[in-house]
C-alpha cells in the first residue's frame, strides 16, 4: 500500500497529526518492537513523517516537562518500543475552569440559528452540567455573535415563507449585487451561518453568509424555489471545486502551508523547504487579492493570466513607492 504523501495526496492537517498522535502511544505499547514501516503502513503515512511523530512525542509530557514526565522510547535499528507513556493512558478529568468553559461554549453553540446537530449539544451540555454540579449554575453572561439581530430577521423570513430581496457582498468580484431569493433554509457550516435559497438572478441555488448581506427586505410574495432548487450537500464544506473552476499552481514556503489546511487543494509536493500547491479557485481576480496578500510566502506559478496579473499590479506598487523619491530628488536638485 502507498502512503498517502506519496500519491500526491494533500498533507495532513494539525488535527489529523495530533489525532495520529494520541493514537500513536497507545498504538506503539501495544506493539512492542514494531517496525517503523510497519506502523507507518498501518497507520497510512511514510516512514519519515512517522519519526517526525516519534521525535514530537518525545518532547511530550505533563507539565514541567522532567524526564520522568515526558514520553520515552527505545530504538533498535527499525525497530522502536515505549517505555514511559507519561500518563497519556490516564483518563481526562476537568478542572472546574475547564468544565465552566464548556459549558459557556456548549450554551452558545445550542443558541446559534441554524445550527446542526442540536440534539446531540444539548445532550451533551446537559452531561457537563450534571458533571459540573453547582459551578454549571453560576450565572455566566452567554454574548451571541454581533450579527444576531441579522440571525434572527433573517430566519423570521424564512420561517414566514416569503421572498427576499437581499444586498449582498460578493468576495470573489468584491463588489455588492442586488438580487432577489426564495429562502430554502437556514444552517451553520464551520464557524459561519449561510442562508441558502435559489437565486433568481443566478437561476441556480446558492448560499449567503449572513454576515455578507448587506441589506434584504422581506417582500410580500411567497418563497417559490422551483423543483430544481435542491439542497446541497456541505458535509465537505460550502465550497466545493469544480474542473470548470481556474487550476492555480503556487510555490509556498513553510509561513504560507496554513493555506492547505483551510482551502480544498488538489495536490501538493514536497520540494526541500517548499511545497508546490495545486489548487482550484472560484475567481481569478479574488486569487490575486487572496495571493498578494500572502507576501513572500507564496509565488505563484499559473496560470500565465494570473502571474501576469500579480506582476502588473506589483511593478505599479513599486513605480507608485519610487515616484515620491523621484520627486524629492528633482527637487533637491533644483535648490
Amino acid at each position: 500500500m502507498t502512503p498517502p504523501q506519496q500519491r500526491g495526496a494533500s498533507p495532513r492537517t494539525s488535527a489529523d497529526r495530533l489525532g495520529r498522535l494520541l493514537n500513536l502511544v497507545p498504538y506503539l505499547i501495544a506493539r512492542p518492537g514494531i517496525e517503523i514501516t510497519e506502523a507507518a503502513e498501518d497507520l497510512g503515512v511514510t516512514p519519515k513523517q512517522l519519526r517526525e511523530d516519534l521525535e514530537l512525542l518525545w518532547v511530550c509530557g505533563l507539565p514541567g516537562y522532567g524526564p520522568g514526565d515526558l514520553i520515552d522510547m527505545a530504538f533498535d535499528g527499525d525497530r522502536v518500543t515505549i517505555s514511559h507513556d507519561a500518563g497519556i493512558d490516564k483518563p481526562l478529568r476537568l478542572n472546574p475552569d475547564e468544565a465552566l468553559a464548556l459549558v459557556v461554549a456548549l450554551r452558545m453553540l445550542a443558541e446559534t440559528p441554524g445550527i446542526g446537530g442540536r440534539d446531540s449539544v444539548e445532550r451533551a451540555l446537559a452531561k457537563i452540567e450534571s458533571a459540573a454540579g453547582d459551578l454549571a449554575a453560576a450565572p455566566v453572561a452567554v454574548r451571541l455573535p454581533a450579527n444576531q439581530e441579522k440571525l434572527n430577521r433573517v430566519r423570521s423570513a424564512v420561517d414566514s415563507g416569503h421572498a427576499l430581496r437581499l444586498t449582498y457582498y460578493t468576495a470573489a468580484r468584491d463588489e455588492l449585487t442586488e438580487r432577489v431569493v426564495d429562502p430554502m433554509r437556514m444552517l451553520t457550516v464551520g464557524t459561519f451561518a449561510y442562508l441558502e435559497a435559489w437565486c433568481r438572478r443566478a437561476e441556480g441555488t446558492r448560499m449567503f453568509r449572513i454576515d455578507r448581506i448587506d441589506a434584504f427586505t422581506e417582500l410580500d410574495e411567497p418563497s417559490r424555489p422551483p423543483v430544481e432548487a435542491v439542497p446541497q450537500d456541505v458535509s465537505a464544506g460550502v465550497f466545493r471545486p469544480g474542473p470548470e473552476l481556474p487550476l492555480v499552481t503556487l510555490r509556498v514556503g513553510r509561513g504560507g502551508r496554513w493555506i492547505t489546511e483551510y482551502y480544498p487543494v488538489e495536490q501538493v509536493e514536497r520540494e526541500g523547504a517548499e511545497w508546490l500547491v495545486t489548487m482550484r479557485m472560484t475567481d481569478l481576480g479574488w486569487a490575486q487579492r487572496f495571493l498578494v496578500g500572502m507576501g513572500p510566502d507564496v509565488t505563484v506559478l499559473g496560470p500565465p493570466e494570473l502571474v501576469e496579473r500579480i506582476r502588473e499590479q506589483a511593478t505599479t506598487a513599486l513605480d507608485q513607492y519610487a515616484a515620491p523619491h523621484a520627486l524629492g530628488a528633482d527637487r533637491a536638485g533644483g535648490r
